[in-house]
């Protein structure tokens, strides 16, 4: 009660320390980055954070709203209000401490979540015409300072109850999910098929965007907190679910996410040089291909394109970029207006050099003798009516084709759940797309014991979606193994 205490009364004192409007006249802050001159031929990473100035600037502008509709756009739940006013106040730790309450990555999310369309876009500040609140940039700032300080504190956990429950991944969901249960007593392992643990955060986001050591600082709070993790072990071939529950773990999450990359199926895409961004960016983010000395190389290309308009594409084309590419293009058949990426990844690549060629879509690639892509044939196009996903369609515009010389096709039109895991599982409900159907409320699968969530799920999402999906998995699996013992 005396934790609860304080913090009304130095909230209130905050609160009477400025006046609203004193704080709405606060300009947002900017994002220190590295010039693009600099870091287009690097991999350091492109933001710099917030010093401890522009952080306590910054969270002057929260105004402590009585109904803070920004945690209504937090998939995960993150105390805004708290955290913000603690970083206000200057204590920068209890900030960090709070984060950790619902977030096993604060750090992580801080970097790649698109708080502009989740947290900051429920923003009281938007409603009166004015920008957000930086949320993103703040929740950077409290776990950088923590991480930086030597001061990492580890969430504590209860009396262990000694039952074993299972996380088939280890991306996002599969640790928000760790995370959780492990805060819950359970004594929790973590199966990675590959060498390394993160998920996507390890082999889809490339270090100039989230640094594999943040990611590494993240996991270590998990394993101090009891998260075992064993990597190398495919859950369906090195060891089957039967296997799993023999052993006596009593309830398994999976969030094995969507690794099977989507292709479009037209002339040429078989030729030497034309890969997808899942291999592109796995081989160069978790398998050093960028070394030459490595066992699998990867093709530098001079003229680079990249096929699609997301966050992923946008990804590949500034590693393109890094690794020597004079010409690095993004090919988007809609305007920029319908593109998916975030606006932030959209201006950091325009600052890079990249170049955007958007109504534009590929309909043939030509190789040379060697079967080695030259040249991709783009169909120029225009926008129609909006589709069912509310963006204007594409529409070709007849006879206007435009033949560009290209070493190099990076395809990011999408992905698709990794069919090992499901088909594993005998009797598991799958959709025809073959995404895990689950009840949306407790992310529980057809097979009681069974959850999933993330891109098993979604068919690709956002970090903290899946991370949402952890934490809403972990809440109802703790519910059903606590029935179950009664």
């Amino acid at each position: 009660m005396a934790l609860v205490d304080r913090s009304e009364a130095w909230r209130e004192e905050l609160r009477a320390s400025m006046k609203n409007k004193e704080r709405t006249n606060i300009e947002r802050v900017h994002m220190n980055e590295l010039d693009a001159t600099i870091r287009s031929r690097n991999s350091e990473e492109v933001n710099l954070g917030l010093t401890v100035e522009q952080a306590l600037l910054e969270a002057k502008r929260c105004l402590d709203c009585a109904n803070p509709t920004c945690m209504n756009g937090c998939p995960v739940s993150i105390n805004i209000p708290k955290f913000v006013k603690n970083i206000e106040r200057g204590e920068f730790l209890e900030a960090a401490k709070t984060l950790k309450e619902t977030s096993a990555l604060p750090a992580v999310c801080g970097r790649v979540c698109p708080q502009e369309l989740q947290c900051e876009s429920q923003c009281i500040h938007i409603k009166m015409g004015k920008p957000a609140v930086a949320i993103g940039y703040l929740e950077r700032f409290a776990a950088d300072f923590e991480r930086e300080s030597g001061q990492i504190s580890v969430p504590e956990i209860p009396h262990k109850n000694g039952i074993k429950v299972a996380a088939v991944g280890s991306g996002p969901a599969g640790l928000a999910f760790a995370g959780d249960m492990a805060q819950r007593g359970y004594d929790v392992t973590v199966f990675e098929a590959l060498h390394q643990i993160g998920g996507v955060l390890k082999y889809g986001i490339p270090e100039f965007r989230l640094p594999n050591k943040i990611v590494d600082v993240e996991i270590e709070c998990l394993r101090q907190m009891g998260v075992k993790f064993l990597t190398n072990c495919i859950v369906g071939k090195t060891i089957t679910f039967d296997e799993l529950s023999e052993e006596g773990f009593k309830g398994m999450f999976v969030g094995s996410g969507a690794g099977l990359p989507n292709f479009m199926n037209i002339k040429g895409e078989n030729l030497i040089g034309v890969m997808s961004a899942n291999e592109y960016l796995t081989r160069v983010n978790l398998m050093d291909a960028a070394n030459p000395e490595s066992d699998t190389p990867v093709y530098k290309g001079k003229s680079v394109a990249i096929i699609g308009g997301g966050n992923t594409a946008m990804d590949a084309v500034r590693t393109a970029r890094r690794l020597g590419a004079d010409r690095a293009m993004i090919v988007y058949r809609r305007s920029e207006e319908e593109m998916p990426a975030r606006i932030e990844e959209i201006k950091h690549a325009k600052e890079e050099g990249i170049e955007f060629l958007t109504l534009h879509n590929p309909i043939e690639y030509h190789g040379n003798e060697r079967g080695r892509v030259t040249h991709m044939l783009l169909q120029k196009m225009q926008l129609g009516e909006p589709d069912a996903s509310g963006r204007r369609s594409p529409i070709a515009i007849e006879g206007a084709t435009e033949l560009i010389e290209v070493d190099m096709v990076i395809v990011s039109v999408g992905v698709s759940p990794n069919p090992l895991v499901p088909q594993s599982i005998q009797g598991l409900e799958v959709s025809r797309k073959g995404t895990v159907i689950v009840n949306e409320n407790s992310m529980q699968t057809n097979i009681p014991a069974i959850f999933a969530g993330g891109d098993i799920v979604r068919g690709g999402a956002t970090v903290i979606l899946a991370m949402g999906d952890g934490r809403k998995a972990a809440a109802a699996m703790d519910e059903y193994l606590k029935e179950s013992e009664n």
